[in-house]
């Protein structure tokens, strides 16, 4: 199944939000350190992308916020989000040991997103959020590949996972603030 992809530019044109929803293939129960990903087929997991988070082809700017819901609740990982402006040639399937960032991948790699752990408010989702007032290294300068508008991403779980669902869906919005 194919991302689901929307992107909305705030006032002023300066601030853009790209949400991505995927839904993870989940495996089987996770170990910490695996990415989560649309595929455990061998070969056949994909990179997240954030199409046309940034202005035009070549653009720039800083990731201010990112959040991450959950349709499964009671989970409670912490999980990161490497970034890429060209697709990582890293493991991509669901459910193996993350080997990114590869040698091949390093002149493409922006930086990572780390999140504190999820929690389930009895909303019927878990979640959680990445700001500058967290640990998660935002603000976070992001400059596009010069022929694309787009960033590349790899979900990996930081801790094991045990409550996971068949199918379960993600939905990871970043806001960026784009020169």
């Amino acid at each position: 199944m194919s991302d689901t992809i929307t992107t909305k530019w705030g006032t002023g044109g300066r601030m853009r939000t790209v949400s991505v929803l995927r839904t993870i293939a989940a495996a089987g129960d996770y170990a910490a350190e695996d990415v989560l990903s649309d595929s455990a087929t061998n070969g056949a997991g994909t990179a997240i992308t954030f199409s046309k988070i940034a202005k035009t082809k070549g653009g720039a700017g800083y990731i201010t916020q990112a959040s991450i819901l959950c349709s499964t609740t009671a989970l409670t990982p912490r999980l990161a989000l490497l970034l890429f402006k060209n697709v990582p040639t890293c493991e991509l399937d669901d459910n193996a040991a993350n080997t990114a960032v590869l040698a091949a991948d390093q002149a493409n790699f922006i930086g990572q997103i780390d999140f504190p752990a999820m929690s389930d408010l009895g909303t019927g989702m878990s979640g959680t959020v990445a700001t500058p007032s967290t640990s998660g290294n935002l603000p976070l300068a992001f400059i596009c590949d010069d022929d694309d508008a787009s960033l590349y991403g790899v979900l990996v779980t930081r801790d094991a996972i045990t409550g996971e669902s068949a199918n379960m869906t993600v939905r990871i919005n970043l806001t960026a603030e784009c020169d």
